[in-house]
């Protein structure tokens, strides 16, 4: 499992990054992605990144409502992320 990267808080989310959006060619927030997110955390949203030389989008990053606290986003983008690349 990839470990998290760095946890900020914005205006209205929390976002947790487990990979540099740099390493992408392409950053998307997929719809398919909704389904995992919210069954972990409600209203989340997760960004997928594609590689330059690679077909496989990964977890770029996973936005929590801030509501929840540092440490439970955390948490939660954890579980969202192990139910989609496991």
């Amino acid at each position: 499992m990839v470990g998290v990267n760095k946890v900020e808080t914005e205006e209205d989310y929390i976002h947790v990054r487990f990979r540099d959006p740099d390493q992408f060619d392409e950053i998307r927030t997929p719809d398919w992605a909704e389904d995992p997110a919210h069954s972990v955390s409600d209203g989340s949203e997760v960004r997928m990144g594609q590689e330059d030389d690679s077909d496989d989008w990964k977890v770029e990053s996973v936005l929590i409502k801030k509501s929840v606290g540092e440490d439970k986003a955390e948490e939660q983008a954890r579980d969202i992320v192990d139910k989609i690349e496991s």
